[in-house]
């Protein structure tokens, strides 16, 4: 059922938001120098690698080599365009494609680097049980995630340190918990909180869970 509402719905969102898509790609090509698609290798259900799209937000000097260099939300290397886009979750529509092709669904941890797997403990390899998807109960909680970064000297560090372990409970937790009503609430919880209309009670009913990103403000000046 899940398979099928995702090929369904990411057609329908292709040729509803393809407009959008258009626009933004004009903009993308008119403003900064570079392809209008972002590629990088991201790990999936099974470990699996696969290429993921996005709009290109960044300049081409920036991470030639794609590996997913952290990066605070106000630097010099993403363009004028790329923010807004980053800010609206407009750059994540390419990715339509990949859950066409089975690579991604809407709902699922969001895709790793396969640079970071060996931070990874075997039990927290049990996320990726289940298929990466654009948004998850972590997306959400994690919304403020380029303002913490902002806060911090090193993101790098900080992201590694600090924010991946606890996204990584909090995948586990959705793959132990997932159902297809489940789903269809933190799609919905997803396009609220980016107007401010949910909170991260809403979605994540464990509370140890929620003190664990309360207190990433008080690791903040660590770094």
């Amino acid at each position: 059922m899940k398979r099928l509402f995702d090929f369904i719905m990411a057609l329908s969102g292709l040729i509803i938001t393809s407009p959008f898509m258009i626009i933004v790609a004009i903009l993308i090509k008119t403003t900064s120098k570079g392809p209008i698609l972002f590629k990088q290798k991201r790990i999936t259900i099974g470990m699996k690698e696969f290429e993921i799209y996005k709009f290109r937000s960044m300049r081409t000097d920036y991470d030639k080599d794609a590996k997913g260099i952290q990066t605070k939300g106000s630097s010099s290397a993403i363009t004028p365009v790329g923010k807004f886009i980053r800010k609206t979750k407009l750059d994540e529509l390419p990715q339509f494609f990949n859950i066409i092709k089975g690579e991604m669904s809407f709902v699922g941890p969001r895709p790793e680097l396969p640079r970071r797997l060996q931070y990874y403990t075997e039990i927290q390899k049990e996320m990726f049980a289940v298929r990466s998807g654009i948004s998850s109960p972590a997306s959400i909680v994690f919304s403020d995630e380029e303002y913490l970064m902002n806060q911090v000297q090193n993101p790098e560090n900080f992201y590694i340190e600090q924010i991946m372990p606890y996204k990584i409970e909090l995948n586990k937790y959705y793959a132990k918990n997932q159902s297809f009503i489940w789903d269809i609430w933190i799609i919905i919880a997803t396009i609220l909180k980016i107007i401010g209309k949910v909170k991260n009670e809403d979605v994540v009913k464990d509370e140890n869970l929620l003190a664990g990103h309360k207190n990433l403000l008080e690791a903040v000046g660590r770094y």
